[in-house]
């Protein structure tokens, strides 16, 4: 009995994880074709950065509701809702001639990762037996981290040889496939919580978050301010709201737990990291090394598929020895490895850039998802629906700030003084980089304060 309990619940998480890879491998797939989508549909690097943005950001706007939704509609109809969500726009993008069509499509595939997401680590949460909690959250990221590393080798492939269309065509019969499992696996409780949604709330939320990426897109422009003074707008709104809620749509008292706190943050910059070299790489190959699609694929897919394959391992190592050694060193590697490529690219060739991404993907492997399976366990079990939809939507958002802050920057430096295109490009990523590389530092000092109190 147990084992078949334990069998359905890997289905379960399998079906949902199968959406979140199929989200996070388009969404690394696509950056591969920013220079080609560019030249189509002639828009600058700063605009084309939307497509990863955009669908990130409806994500980061889905997630919050997860709470709400996974107490008011039952596991199966929400992983059915998502599965049509996915498919209706993987077809919306697959016919895509325009770029509008190109990014409604991509909203309907945000909703059903926004979605996705929050409910496979919710059934993880639910169902798995807390021994096995560090291992099942590290199965979790494994499905999502794999995608990063076939991505761009996905995208690349077909767009150097078929069209970007078929990015989308092909992942039909895999999000079918998904919606097969999820029919015999996903619970089917019943729903007894009367929840209300907080619409002033939601409200808040959308105008923060597409504030803050509107600023962050347009910071070297002027209309740059009314973004700001439109995110400041939003998080009074849904600040005040969720203080003076009985059922706030996000539990923010969570943020008082300073171990949460740091946690959650560490975890966020291991995502800007993941997310701002899949945007840095790809171009930088392209526009500097004069690499093609599939070359930019091929160079990430080695640190990322080490990266992935380290995440269930490191669950384990947390669960049989405590989380300061994974973290610790996973943090330390990742500091070294970000850092001696920041120094070295623009005098690296594609063989560099491979040897200095598996190393500090080893260092990502080890820190990742350990980071949130120890930030889960400082909330108490009631918490920890709000805890999950806290990470999943800061993850969201942070890997949309990053592409939209690193696009920013780049397109910054190439736009203004008198570089080159390609010394622009070099000197534009290594800046983006240097600010990522002293948030993880920062990150490294808090969790080397907590662990060596023993707090942990």
């Amino acid at each position: 009995m147990q084992q078949t309990k334990e069998i359905k619940l890997g289905l379960a998480v399998l079906a949902s994880g199968i959406m979140s890879f199929c989200g996070v491998l388009i969404e690394t797939a696509m950056t591969v074709t920013f220079p080609t989508l560019m030249t189509e549909f002639n828009v600058s690097t700063a605009n084309i950065q939307w497509i990863t943005t955009i669908y990130l950001l409806v994500i980061a706007i889905t997630v919050p509701l997860s709470s709400f939704l996974l107490k008011k509609i039952t596991l199966l109809h929400l992983f059915l809702f998502a599965n049509l969500m996915f498919f209706l726009g993987l077809i919306t993008d697959f016919i895509a001639n325009s770029f509008a069509i190109l990014l409604l499509g991509r909203c309907l595939q945000g909703l059903a990762t926004g979605i996705a997401l929050p409910l496979m680590f919710h059934i993880i949460l639910t169902y798995a037996p807390i021994h096995k909690r560090g291992t099942m959250i590290g199965l979790g990221v494994l499905i999502t981290s794999v995608a990063p590393a076939i991505g761009p080798t996905y995208g690349g492939i077909l767009a150097t040889n078929y069209s970007w269309h078929y990015i989308f065509l092909l992942l039909i019969p895999i999000i079918i496939f998904s919606l097969l499992i999820g029919l015999i696996a996903i619970p089917k409780q019943k729903i007894q919580n009367q929840a209300k949604l907080d619409w002033l709330s939601m409200v808040g939320i959308i105008l923060m978050f597409s504030g803050a990426l509107c600023f962050l897109s347009n910071i070297d422009q002027l209309i740059s301010l009314a973004y700001l003074l439109m995110t400041i707008v939003g998080f009074f709104i849904f600040y005040h709201t969720s203080k003076n809620s009985k059922v706030p749509l996000i539990q923010l008292s969570l943020f008082l737990n300073k171990k949460f706190r740091l946690f959650l943050f560490g975890f966020l910059i291991c995502q800007t990291m993941l997310l701002g070299i899949s945007f840095i790489v790809p171009n930088y190959i392209q526009i500097v090394l004069k690499g093609t699609a599939f070359e930019s694929g091929l160079v990430m897919i080695p640190g990322a598929i080490i990266g992935a394959l380290l995440a269930p391992l490191s669950g384990r190592i947390l669960d049989t020895y405590g989380a300061k050694r994974p973290i610790l060193i996973g943090i330390a590697i990742t500091i070294l490895g970000w850092g001696g490529l920041c120094i070295a690219l623009g005098k690296i060739g594609l063989t560099g850039i491979i040897i200095g991404h598996v190393f500090y993907m080893i260092g990502i492997g080890l820190c990742y998802s350990n980071l949130m399976t120890v930030g889960m366990n400082q909330l108490s079990k009631n918490n920890q629906n709000d805890g999950n939809a806290i990470f999943n939507t800061l993850q969201q958002f942070s890997g949309a700030a990053a592409t939209a802050l690193v696009a920013t920057i780049i397109n910054f430096v190439q736009n203004n003084g008198s570089l080159e295109i390609q010394a622009a490009t070099t000197l534009g990523s290594q800046i983006a980089m240097l600010v990522i590389l002293i948030s993880m530092c920062l990150i490294f000092i808090g969790c080397l304060r907590i662990f060596t109190k023993k707090i942990d």
